[in-house]
């Protein structure tokens, strides 16, 4: 026998020897001690079960979120390329390509909290205090219009914010109510009761039954285009309770732009006069070719189209420069052009 083999062999019997000593223990490290592990344990439960003490607002947010965050989500927590979207989507649940945001789909508010203190900022992962967290996470529910600006968010007003979607999930039974009709003899012929209903289509295979629909009358189809087309006027007279109103909606525009004497182009445009002024006439600001398009043909910010721009910049005009994902609240839509309504030229 070689001593190659010799060795092989006798380190196989060795190995064999041992096998149970090291299945039963390796003998290496030891019991971490309960402050370690308390260290560890950062869990933030529905129910409020380790929720830290602390308390953040989002114009401290704000600051950090511009700081640590805006660089992948954007300024206004829009997204830059592939990175998430934190703002927006409420209403897009249904939608082929949903939104899921904080705002439109968590429906737990603890889940969003101990996924920032645990995991944000990128690359800087844990570093964020307690206080910073709350803050963090509070110019997220602002962005979202799930509370105002002045709110203070704490492990005490934790509860206080009601997230869109907290009835939007199921507990899953199907081991209760479905399991069984899976199991035993399964059924192959005439397995659901009568009539059966089209509920889902498939978009590959076009294996649908079609549904003979009878087609509405042209009337209908006019009708419906012409009130979807028509969004309703707002009044024209100024109300100045209103536009006190709008300007605390502004706030989330100044970062932006300006109004006022001393008002400048910044990232956006002046928006002295902008109601009832062309779209894209402000001098000096470089606007987006498509919003210098819509001027050159003829629109103007009444107050309908500024209201409709407003309240999805994206959807109302593709390619423009506008990364704010728009205001959700019809009342803060209506407010913000009646504010900017007291801004002449």
């Amino acid at each position: 026998m070689s001593k190659f083999l010799k060795s092989t062999v006798a380190l196989t019997a060795l190995s064999l020897m041992a096998a149970p000593a090291m299945a039963d223990r390796l003998g290496l490290g030891r019991a971490a001690l309960p402050e370690e592990i308390a260290a560890w344990d950062g869990d933030v439960r529905p129910d409020g079960t380790g929720l830290p003490v602390g308390s953040g607002d989002a114009i401290i947010g704000e600051e950090i979120f511009a700081t640590q965050c805006a660089a992948c989500h954007g300024d206004f927590a829009e997204g830059i390329d592939n990175w998430p979207k934190l703002a927006g989507g409420i209403d897009t649940l249904y939608h082929d390509d949903p939104l899921k945001t904080v705002g439109s789909y968590w429906p737990y508010l603890s889940t969003a909290f101990d996924y920032i203190k645990r995991s944000m900022p990128y690359g800087n992962a844990g570093t964020l205090s307690d206080d910073e967290t709350y803050a963090l996470l509070a110019y997220i529910l602002y962005s979202n219009d799930l509370i105002d600006d002045d709110f203070v968010l704490s492990n005490e007003t934790f509860f206080d914010v009601e997230m869109p979607n907290a009835d939007g999930f199921i507990i899953d039974d199907r081991a209760e109510t479905e399991y069984a009709q899976w199991r035993g003899e399964p059924c192959m012929e005439n397995c659901k009761p009568e009539p059966v209903s089209v509920t889902m289509r498939a978009m590959v295979l076009d294996v649908t039954p079609q549904e003979e629909a009878e087609a509405p009358a042209e009337g209908t189809i006019v009708a419906e285009s012409a009130a979807q087309a028509e969004p309703e006027v707002v009044a024209a007279l100024f109300d100045a309770d209103l536009a006190e109103e709008g300007e605390k909606v502004f706030r989330k525009c100044k970062s932006c732009h300006q109004v006022g004497e001393d008002a400048k182009n910044r990232v956006g445009p002046i928006l002295n006069g902008i109601v009832g002024k062309p779209a894209g006439a402000v001098e000096g600001f470089r606007y987006s070719k498509p919003m210098a398009a819509a001027g050159e043909e003829g629109l103007v910010w009444s107050e309908a189209e500024l209201i409709a721009f407003l309240a999805n910049p994206k959807d109302y005009m593709r390619g423009t420069k506008m990364a704010f994902a728009g205001l959700r609240k019809e009342d803060d839509l209506v407010a913000v052009v009646e504010y900017l309504k007291s801004f002449g030229d």
